[in-house]
């Protein structure tokens, strides 16, 4: 009798362990299949813009790359804040992205009531490229060099404009940066786009605009504007011999950099954050792809770890909170 239990206990215990083992191979199986479904990826701008034709390009070789379509979803408003925010509360498991660039990191100095922390409810999967940012000119401005330029604002105190995609805007901010640590006094004049920006400059409705390089790349090499210098850290590829404002001014520091990436909420499992990652750097790092996507946009490819783009985000969350407390530019 004792002999027929303990070879039924035994019995029961090795069904247990096979069940056990059953489940563990079945749910690594599970997580192995990511992705079994399509992934969205919320753009929170307009169709047309960079970031969305920067997914749209991505679309295609990371559905060869995962097995599953990627669906490009614009989620438009409050500058970019409800798409943020709609990401925000979708579930944590790898088949829902959000695009985020300079602009969505001066949100937080800029505006009170925000509904999301872009830190805490957003994990990081990679920067993707960043954008060159150039201090332009219109024909009228004596100007040759960008210490020419700040000299002349010195002498006419408040009488040098600089145009912007709009107030809050990171090309203001960086002419509010550029107005700090050099010790000038400009008139801001905000506009809608790149366009008007272009068209105000060659009119000279406006002197001077703060904006990316690429829109006015056609203007500059034809001698209609002129690039005075790059707001970024480093040289722009499509510019080599265009110093940065830094090099130009002697203004140790001066940087402000622009860029597009992507998150995921927060939660998402890191075998899936990991996966995404590692194909959207193969592709971006692609000669090819590269050529036919971001070279024409003037876009530089970028391709870092989520760590890394985890602490460039919390570098431009503290860069523009600074230059909106110093500039005295109240929230919204």
């Amino acid at each position: 009798m004792t002999t027929r239990m303990t070879t039924r206990r035994k019995l029961i215990a090795g069904v247990l362990m096979f069940l056990t083992v059953l489940g563990m191979q079945a749910g690594g199986a599970a997580a192995q299949a990511w992705p079994s479904r399509p992934i969205r990826v919320v753009v929170p701008l307009p169709p047309g813009g960079g970031a969305d034709y920067l997914v749209r390009a991505l679309a295609e070789p990371l559905r060869l790359a995962l097995g599953q379509p990627i669906l490009v979803e614009n989620r438009v408003g409050a500058d970019g804040r409800l798409g943020v925010e709609y990401v925000s509360k979708q579930p944590a498991d790898g088949y829902t992205c959000l695009t985020v660039g300079t602009t969505n990191m001066a949100h937080p100095a800029l505006f009170r009531n925000m509904t999301y922390d872009i830190l805490k409810d957003f994990t990081p999967v990679g920067l993707i490229i960043r954008v060159p940012f150039a201090l332009v000119v219109g024909p009228g401005v004596q100007a040759g060099s960008a210490q020419e330029y700040v000299t002349m604002a010195r002498a006419n105190p408040g009488k040098i404009t600089f145009g912007s995609s709009g107030i809050g805007s990171p090309f203001h901010l960086a002419g509010e940066l550029l107005k700090s640590m050099a010790g000038i006094d400009m008139l801001h004049v905000p506009y809608k786009g790149s366009g008007p920006i272009t068209t105000a400059l060659l009119s000279g409705e406006v002197m001077s605009a703060f904006a990316p390089l690429g829109p006015f790349l056609q203007q500059v090499r034809s001698g209609k504007l002129r690039a005075l210098g790059i707001l970024n850290g480093y040289r722009a590829a499509i510019l080599p011999d265009l110093p940065t404002l830094e090099e130009a001014m002697s203004l140790p520091g001066f940087a402000l950099d622009a860029w597009v990436g992507l998150l995921a909420p927060a939660g998402t499992p890191r075998t899936n954050i990991d996966r995404l990652n590692r194909e959207i750097v193969r592709i971006v790092r692609d000669t090819q792809f590269a050529k036919e996507h971001l070279v024409r946009q003037s876009y530089e490819p970028l391709g870092s770890t989520p760590q890394e783009m985890g602490e460039t985000m919390k570098s431009a969350l503290a860069l523009y909170a600074k230059i909106v407390r110093e500039a005295k530019i109240p929230a919204e």
